[in-house]
């Protein structure tokens, strides 16, 4: 019995797949595609005798056909159930919110920055430098917070208001003269594309305050201003001043409280559990007992306690980079190179892989004096000279 042209078209069709199928290189997702679409000369034809012995070839060879659908991850599919639970226009709401936090210059961290550290010191000056001095504390020690907040005060106010470095058509040739262009991470002649400008070495376009930054670090949401080269040394001893005052007034509230139990003989007191037990006074019961007696002062102690845990990890690494003559930037960008050594990083067999090579160190000295007087002025001195 011949075979209609519509079923020899397909028949021919399915014999193709099966020798592409045995063919090396090519995706099992593809081949299961290509037979899975029948032409429309064969459509509502039966399964010829080609095809059976086609898929009987494939069973044979253990090559079962695979879906083409590919499964989201699992991070996706939590994202959709989170979308469905919560109305959309909540979802709008929280994206409008988070964008304008984050990614528009305003002055909402500024505010909180200020209302929590008046809230630490007056909690301070209410009850923990009150009771030290009925404890007779030293007054120059209890001073101590409040010289850290003066200075930490002003150094904040310099970083918010001064210029970072802002790259304009007045200050370029300057600026494209400071640093040396590594040819890895900064490349010569390359343009900003939203500014039009040259790009000097070590510079980056901000996308929050919509300006190229020279010596760019990053954009601090507290200060409502990028870190760059000409107030890095404001933002340091900002944050220095902050780390000790938190850690100043921790020890100062611990200080107080230590001395309060060994002074009361607390530690030595007992007490009966609710299954009648006698007991000595143990550490837990005896921070629930200073909890319910002092609750602001125990409450704001944990709070800078963790708050200079968080900050001197910070600081560590800003004076770091300082010593190594790195910035947040180019930390962050040169640690795309390390990937490249990491076996489990995918990479293309003919990619040759360019480690960035920190060229711009020259001695903790020389890094620190940097900082604290900024190349621009004084290559502008120099050319004076």
């Amino acid at each position: 019995m011949s075979l209609s042209s519509g079923a020899r078209t397909h028949v021919k069709r399915n014999l193709t797949d099966g020798l592409a199928a045995r063919t090396p290189g090519r995706s099992p997702q593809v081949q299961h595609c290509n037979s899975r679409q029948p032409s429309r000369a064969s459509a509502g034809s039966r399964p010829s005798k080609g095809a059976s012995l086609t898929s009987r070839a494939r069973r044979k060879s253990g090559g079962a056909p695979r879906r083409c659908r590919s499964r989201a991850p699992a991070g996706w599919q939590r994202l959709a159930i989170f979308s469905c639970i919560i109305p959309e226009c909540l979802q709008r709401a929280m994206h409008r919110l988070l964008h304008y936090l984050f990614h528009t210059r305003n002055h909402t961290f500024i505010v909180l920055h200020l209302v929590l550290q008046g809230m630490v010191y007056t909690e301070y000056t209410w009850e923990v430098f009150g009771y030290c001095q009925e404890l007779e504390f030293s007054l120059y020690y209890l001073l101590l917070p409040y010289l850290l907040l003066i200075i930490n005060v002003f150094s904040f106010t310099l970083t918010c208001v001064t210029n970072p470095g802002i790259i304009t058509k007045a200050n370029e040739l300057l600026f494209l003269h400071v640093y040396e262009f590594d040819e890895v991470m900064f490349p010569k002649n390359v343009r900003c594309s939203t500014c039009d400008l040259r790009k000097p070495a070590r510079s980056k376009h901000c996308s929050v305050c919509n300006w190229c930054v020279h010596r760019f670090d990053h954009h601090c949401v507290w200060v409502n201003n990028c870190i760059g080269a000409w107030n890095i040394r404001y933002f340091l001893i900002y944050l220095l001043t902050l780390t000790a005052s938190a850690a100043t007034v921790a020890i100062v509230s611990t200080a107080f409280l230590v001395h309060l139990v060994v002074m009361s003989d607390l530690y030595q007191e007992t007490y009966i559990d609710d299954f009648g037990h006698l007991h000595t006074m143990d550490t837990v019961f005896l921070i629930q007992y200073l909890f319910l007696t002092f609750p602001r002062i125990v409450f704001m102690l944990g709070f800078v306690m963790v708050l200079s845990f968080l900050l001197g990890g910070y600081l560590c690494f800003a004076v770091y980079l300082a010593a190594t003559n790195q910035t947040t930037n180019e930390w962050h960008r040169g640690d795309g190179a390390w990937c490249w050594h990491c076996p489990l990083v995918a990479q293309r067999p003919s990619a040759e892989p360019q480690v960035h090579q920190n060229i711009h160190s020259h001695g903790l000295r020389s890094n620190l004096q940097e900082i604290f007087l900024p190349a621009f002025p004084y290559h502008e001195r120099k050319k004076q000279e």
